[in-house]
């Protein structure tokens, strides 16, 4: 694999790499309590599906242990197990609320570990941060005879069906007017010394049309070749040559699937460092940034947040109270809330996501290994001009 144009250039403070967290909205409007299922439906066995199925098991008696309704566990049920035409790791991220399933997610790769919650509101961290590792994209895969191109924009939020994050879109395929995020164009057939002309616009039309960051190009080599060399400036600075897989059947299919994420995450990782190194610079500076579940938590509360930024997977997360009807009324104890009566109890980061998407604040996932108090942080949306 490698890039056409160099790095990914370091994103500005309102840079490129900002994920817009609207698609959370539909999992925050439930009146209700929510079940989130986090589980791995990695199908690399014979096996799997009983495996799956036992796991789901495990974290649908813990559910009702909590308290979750039978009806909310049936609508469950009927969305678990993955994606069967998905080749190689994965996982899902399920959620749920009064007897009705809120939304379905396939992710790029399996959780940390397969877990399940039941909150008054849903625990959308780890779906947060697999899509924080995807980028609007297209994709590219030729042969002698022609070339399947897949543009996918950033972020598609729910709509009804089964969501897929990453790579496995054009590996699975999937069509129809309900997934009205996807774009799908197919079928650039016949000789290629004619056809490669017309393949690249229909590749800088789709990149045009969802703003891609990056376009992967693979399969053939030769053929490949071929539209490489008439891709414009713009496009061969954002061109990710792919040395793996094809068109061809399903082992090189999980093989090129496996590139393409790669590319995804090492390109979010790029643009992402850019956004960590302004928060973590702008913490010298009052009033840029601010860091710690507390200060973030009051910074959303006065609507100044411009990005959110979280890392994932803390066992030691604390909880927040937040008002049931408001949510930027946040604080550490029910007592500090301007109507204690009317308080909901939850996870920080489901709240701060929560606030956040209220609010319009883009978000950016923080790495493990930044030093930020609790792994939390915000930069600030009205910053003051530099003496």
């Amino acid at each position: 694999m490698r890039h056409q144009g160099g790095e990914p250039g370091r994103p500005t403070r309102a840079g490129p790499h900002a994920m817009e967290l609207g698609f959370l909205e539909p999992l925050y409007r439930a009146a209700d309590p929510v079940a989130t299922v986090y589980l791995d439906t990695t199908r690399g066995s014979a096996d799997a599906t009983h495996g799956i199925g036992r796991r789901w098991r495990a974290l649908r008696a813990g559910l009702e242990g909590h308290g979750a309704d039978e009806a909310t566990l049936r609508a469950l049920d009927g969305a678990v197990g993955g994606a069967t035409g998905v080749p190689g790791p994965q996982g899902e991220a399920l959620f749920a609320s009064g007897g009705e399933l809120i939304a379905a997610y396939t992710l790029s790769r399996p959780p940390a570990e397969d877990r399940a919650s039941w909150w008054p509101v849903a625990d959308p961290i780890e779906l947060v941060a697999d899509l924080d590792d995807t980028l609007a994209y297209v994709f590219v895969a030729a042969d002698r005879s022609g070339a399947d191109i897949h543009a996918y924009p950033e972020n598609g939020g729910p709509s009804g069906e089964r969501h897929f994050n990453g790579a496995t879109l054009h590996i699975s395929k999937v069509r129809g007017g309900g997934r009205r995020h996807e774009y799908d164009r197919r079928g650039t057939e016949g000789v290629w010394s004619d056809d490669a002309a017309q393949t690249v616009r229909e590749v800088e039309r789709a990149v045009d049309e969802i703003g891609a960051g990056v376009v992967f190009l693979g399969g053939d080599e030769r053929a490949a070749g071929m539209i490489r060399d008439r891709f414009s400036e713009r496009t061969r600075r954002i061109l990710v040559e792919v040395r793996a897989g094809g068109r061809g059947d399903r082992g090189a299919m999980v093989e090129l699937r496996s590139a393409v994420e790669q590319g995804l995450r090492e390109t979010a990782v790029a643009l992402r460092a850019g956004v960590v190194l302004d928060f973590l610079g702008d913490l010298e500076h009052p009033g840029l940034a601010v860091q710690g579940f507390a200060d973030t938590a009051a910074a959303l509360r006065s609507g100044g947040v411009g990005r959110l930024l979280l890392s994932a997977g803390r066992r030691d997360e604390p909880t927040l109270w937040a008002s049931t009807s408001d949510p930027l009324e946040l604080a550490r104890t029910r007592a500090e809330l301007t109507e204690p009566g009317e308080a909901l109890e939850a996870p920080a980061s489901a709240l701060l996501l929560r606030a956040a998407q209220a609010t319009r604040s883009a978000f950016t996932l923080l790495p493990e290994s930044a030093d930020a108090t609790n792994g939390a942080g915000a930069l600030l949306r009205f910053s003051p001009v530099r003496g």
